[in-house]
């Protein structure tokens, strides 16, 4: 498969398009309003298409009203109701068959769709399967058999049916955009912009498609062009939830977080389970100044996803803002307990315990705050038996079962990815990088780019790494993950031209708090022989840790490189020493002051 740039003339003729296919309702090339009930079912047939479900349910209700029998209409109003997220309605209407022969093979589809969107994996195959027998060569329903092999984990069975939908249906609307969420995960944002480019082409107001075009071209920084495609969405769908969210989001990178609120209220609730929505919500209440606000909407994505730590650590930061000092303690004492929470989150709610007048407490905090990071390794499904054998130390037993899950679900995700993590774990780089890469066949994830990068630099080979990181940047140009690798690599190599480059943007867009990217620019300026600039980068991480190993070690680098105040560099190297214990920076630096002219 050919993964590269987008032909600049094909995004144009996508453009084209989008600026004249008809509004739906524009009048263009109808005439009367028709009432029969075949006519009214067609034209909620058309509204199905367009993703309008509640368009739908109006028609076929006039249709039931116009003499149409309830098999006539089953199938479409179970899809209806299904493009509304109205699960048991859509069962009322689909769970008992009988649809008419014209529309069985749909009707077998949206129960299937039903069934899927339920956790019922077996019986959605199983309906798909009577589906099939009528209709073996519908592209569609090829789309959706993939789908659900997908959501159950059947990765190669979910991208051989994509192929095999392309190859029924090459302009097919839905094969093309499936065939882009696919390379989207696989690849990266920019491969799958043509599949969707051609998708549109094909069917210019399909509003999923577009939404699909919009969100990855917001997610590789286009946000003009994502604004644009959002604004279509709106004219044919007046209304849509997800078009107002993505602008929404693109207004609070763009740092318009009263703009991002303003838009998400537009929304008028429909998103609200949804937890990205309300983390957006919460970021943008918390910048405006409304903690308490912000407060509820982090519980709620807690609520659905309680492990996630980037927004327990928004939630401390909200609540020590709304002045809830006591409550941070008491919130976020469990996770302190298991030891499972992270610096910045521990440091918080040390703050919290300084309000209190508990210093010791608060020292304690501090102290664990500091501890140099263990490089531990997240497995995939860690919660599950074989991530226990590794935890309790049984390696070999970890890595039996793994492949014995890898040779049962070779075409799974998780089973090769699970495989690579026990042999990282077992210190097999090789062993891994060969797991991780047929995982990579389906997707890959930051958390996989982070372990593959890892079992390059574990195996000597600093090439292989700088590839994969290159590759992943030239599909992803603006994902922080791969940009922090590139600037990690760039060091390691003495590039400090690339690593000033990269590390500087990263600081002037959200990381200027990020202590330990602040330490590594500072070595970066150091290298390049800016001293101020390094004095600057230390002192600024050493501001927002003070108990910080890297930090002190940091600043006691820059002034002994700098010549300035050598007692405080001393003492600061010292410091990072009884933390941490002897390291290259550190006996740099005190050679430094050793050899410095006014030393001893």
């Amino acid at each position: 498969m050919t993964v590269g740039r987008v032909p600049w003339g094909r995004a144009a003729l996508v453009s084209v398009l989008l600026a004249l296919s008809p509004l739906p309702g524009s009048g263009e090339g109808r005439g009367q309003e028709p009432v029969a009930p075949s006519a009214l079912i067609g034209e909620a047939r058309a509204a199905l298409t367009r993703g309008d479900g509640i368009a739908a349910e109006m028609k076929l209700r006039a249709a039931l009203g116009k003499g149409a029998a309830r098999g006539e209409v089953a199938a479409w109003m179970g899809e209806a109701y299904l493009a509304q997220g109205q699960l048991a309605k859509a069962r009322t209407w689909l769970k008992e068959g009988g649809f008419a022969p014209d529309s069985a093979a749909r009707g077998w589809r949206a129960l299937a769709r039903l069934e899927q969107l339920s956790g019922h994996y077996e019986a959605g195959h199983m309906a798909f399967m009577k589906a099939r027998a009528l209709t073996p060569d519908d592209p569609e329903l090829w789309v959706e058999m993939g789908r659900l092999d997908y959501v159950r984990g059947a990765h190669m069975d979910a991208i051989a049916a994509a192929d095999h939908a392309l190859e029924l249906g090459p302009h097919n609307a839905r094969a093309l955009q499936f065939k882009g969420q696919l390379v989207r995960d696989r690849y990266g944002l920019a491969g799958a912009l043509p599949w969707f480019e051609k998708g549109i082409m094909a069917a210019p107001s399909d509003a999923s498609l577009l939404l699909d075009y919009a969100a990855t071209l917001g997610d590789l920084g286009r946000a003009g062009q994502a604004v644009t495609v959002t604004r279509r969405v709106l004219e044919l769908m007046p209304g849509n939830p997800q078009a107002y969210y993505l602008q929404a989001v693109i207004a609070a990178r763009a740092g318009n977080f009263e703009l991002a609120r303003s838009l998400l209220a537009e929304t008028e609730g429909q998103l609200d389970a949804v937890p990205g929505v309300q983390q957006l919500r919460g970021m943008a209440e918390l910048a405006l100044g409304n903690p308490q606000t912000a407060i509820e909407a982090f519980e709620a994505v807690l609520r659905q996803r309680p492990d996630s730590r980037r927004t327990k650590e928004l939630l401390a930061r909200a609540i020590y803002e709304a002045g809830q000092v006591r409550f941070a303690t008491m919130r976020f004492g469990p996770d302190i307990a298991r030891d499972e929470a992270s610096p910045y989150l521990l440091i918080q709610v040390a703050r919290a315990y300084e309000v209190l007048g508990n210093r010791q407490k608060a020292g304690e905090l501090l102290d664990r705050a500091a501890r140099p990071a263990q490089a531990q390794l997240r497995v995939v499904g860690r919660g599950g038996p074989i991530g226990r054998l590794l935890a309790e130390g049984q390696g070999r037993a970890a890595e039996q079962a793994a492949e014995a899950m890898r040779r049962e679900r070779p075409g799974f995700f998780d089973s090769q990815a699970l495989a690579g993590d026990v042999q990282l774990a077992l210190g097999n780089p090789a062993a891994a990088q060969e797991r991780y890469t047929l995982a990579t066949r389906v997707r890959m994830p930051p958390g996989l780019f982070r372990r593959r990068v890892e079992a390059f630099l574990l195996a000597g080979d600093l090439k292989g790494a700088q590839g994969l990181v290159q590759g992943y940047l030239d599909q992803n140009p603006q994902s922080r993950v791969a940009l922090r690798a590139a600037a990690g690599l760039a060091m390691a190599s003495g590039d400090y031209l690339r690593a000033h480059s990269i590390l500087t943007w990263l600081r002037d867009n959200g990381s200027a708090r990020d202590v330990r990217l602040l330490c590594d620019l500072a070595l970066v300026e150091t290298g390049l022989g800016n001293m101020q600039e390094a004095r600057e980068a230390a002192q600024a991480a050493y501001r927002l840790q003070r108990s910080s190993p890297d930090a002190a070690q940091a600043l006691g680098f820059a002034l002994a490189t700098s010549e300035e105040a050598p007692g405080t560099a001393r003492a600061l190297l010292a410091k990072a020493r009884s933390m941490i214990g002897e390291t290259p920076l550190i006996a740099e630096g005190e050679a430094l002051l050793d050899d410095a002219p006014n030393a001893g």
